[in-house]
């Protein structure tokens, strides 16, 4: 109980002195912080980007997760690995990629000759952000439709209903947990991006936030900008609870789940086939092909050198982030696990406060509370490892609970019995049962902090530099070829971690 609480308190007092940093002022300056003409606009391009993200990976997403288990289209499995790989290229490097391709020394006019106007605002971040995040939903829909059972489909043709009505008044209402699943992880991140924002000059309140620390850092409206941030993610989550409240869709009766029906697609192949293919050149080839042209353009070999610098800072953090994010994640789930109550719920909950926080608004609440509370910890490597072990606790709580389910408490019970401690006990029976729950936390963990930029940004050490950080500073000087390297070596790192997934996905 006393590491779980530890690790509340971890999530919950750099919040709380954003909070107080926000308060600092007096009421008619903050008054005219809040509600100022421009807060609007910034909240209106936030929800404009966030709902058209939502419609984006939805028309992306659905007929992905249909024609891998609903039809009879050769390559599921291949299909399958086109859906989930998109996550191995982060949104700022996808935005990368994008503004490498048009222009008039873009991708495109060196090698075909065709100029194409370089993507930037509102539509620039919309295609960033929404292939890198539609396999969230895809995989929610796929495991939704995987999981469908096939008698409440029967019943309704016995009823009359045609494909179309039982595919609107049977299977979409079953797959609400899966798309609002999806969502939320999707809203969440599209309120909390930068990295895609920053690079098409799409000014939302994680740009807006960034612009305020990068120009002037005024302290107390970028406070406020953050807890504006926080409040518009409280409401997305209270949201998806209210949604999800209520809802029920296994059996009640007797009887076996049924064989799910797959549809004969005969001629509509080459038309699903085509919509398979072009996802995929769009998503993985553009991206990779790129990538490799400006790598090929010649790099300065002072970047190369630069790159095992950054390659090395990058590992040096997500290495003990990886091992933090366990040590923290294993007393909060194994709390829930073993002794379930509302106390141990709201302490998982607290938990994932830290993912759900924006990461921009999580790292400058880092930043007023070291200045504040610890000033010679500012801008050092152990906070930005602090900081990062709370944001992704949330990935690594997952598997360790999972395996936790699986270790049978008789064990413990047993190792009590022979004289053992609590702790001891612990140790001896439960913990190598939970190996692969740690490995499989540890890796996702380490894999992320990879590709994290926004913490990065503001809470590096000075001359700290990662291939995160790399990518963007060069791609926001259109400096395409200088990035390319590192653009590289976040997707090779990222591929194992779409591997892994993968794995799972067909283990599952």
């Amino acid at each position: 109980m006393i590491p779980a609480v530890f690790v509340a308190l971890l999530v919950s007092i750099p919040l709380v002195y954003l909070l107080l940093r926000a308060l600092e002022g007096e009421w008619s300056q903050s008054a005219d912080l809040i509600f100022r003409e421009r807060n609007l606009i910034l909240l209106y391009n936030t929800l404009l980007l966030t709902v058209s993200t939502l419609v984006v990976t939805t028309i992306i997403s659905f007929p992905l997760a249909w024609l891998t288990t609903r039809t009879d289209l050769p390559g599921q499995k291949l299909i399958t690995l086109i859906g989930i790989l998109p996550l191995a290229i982060p949104g700022y490097v996808l935005a990368y990629a994008l503004l490498g391709l048009g222009g008039e020394n873009g991708t495109l006019a060196l090698i075909f000759g065709i100029e194409m106007p370089r993507p930037h605002g509102f539509w620039g971040s919309l295609a960033a952000i929404s292939l890198y995040t539609f396999p969230y939903l895809f995989l929610n829909l796929r495991a939704g439709l995987l999981g469908l059972d096939n008698s409440t489909e029967e019943a309704a043709r016995s009823l009359g209903y045609n494909s179309f009505s039982i595919l609107f008044k049977v299977i979409l209402p079953q797959l609400k947990p899966a798309f609002y699943a999806g969502m939320l992880i999707i809203g969440l991140y599209v309120i909390g991006d930068f990295g895609a924002v920053s690079l098409m000059r799409f000014e939302t309140f994680s740009y807006a936030l960034y612009l305020q620390y990068a120009a002037s850092f005024d302290r107390i409206y970028a406070a406020w900008i953050a807890l504006m941030l926080l409040t518009l993610t409280v409401f997305i989550l209270i949201l998806e609870y209210k949604l999800l409240k209520g809802l029920l869709f296994h059996r009640v009766g007797s009887g076996a789940r049924r064989k799910t029906k797959v549809s004969k697609l005969g001629a509509w192949k080459w038309l699903a086939g085509g919509f398979v293919f072009s996802i995929a050149f769009v998503s993985l080839v553009v991206p990779v092909v790129t990538i490799l042209f400006w790598i090929a353009q010649g790099v300065d070999p002072m970047v190369w050198d630069n790159l095992g610098r950054a390659l090395g800072n990058s590992v040096t953090a997500s290495a003990p982030a990886a091992v933090l994010s366990v040590l923290l994640a294993i007393p909060v789930a194994y709390i829930g696990v073993r002794f379930p109550s509302r106390f141990a719920n709201g302490l998982q909950r607290t938990a994932y406060l830290g993912y759900a926080t924006p990461p921009l608004a999580l790292a400058l609440a880092f930043v007023v509370f070291s200045l504040n509370a610890v000033p010679i910890l500012y801008q050092s490597l152990f906070v930005l490892v602090l900081a990062y072990s709370i944001h992704f606790m949330a990935e690594s709580i997952g598997p360790i609970r999972s395996a936790l389910y699986q270790a049978s408490p008789r064990l413990e019970e047993a190792a009590r019995s022979l004289g053992y401690t609590r702790f001891k006990a612990f140790m001896k029976s439960t913990f190598p049962l939970l190996f692969n729950g740690i490995i499989v936390g540890a890796a996702f963990v380490f894999l992320s902090v990879m590709k994290e930029l926004p913490i990065t940004y503001l809470l590096s050490p000075i001359g700290f530099e990662t291939l995160a950080l790399n990518v963007w500073s060069f791609s926001s000087e259109a400096m395409f070829a200088e990035a390319a390297p590192f653009a590289l070596c976040i997707l090779f790192f990222s591929v194992f971690f779409v591997g892994l997934l993968f794995v799972r996905e067909y283990k599952s």
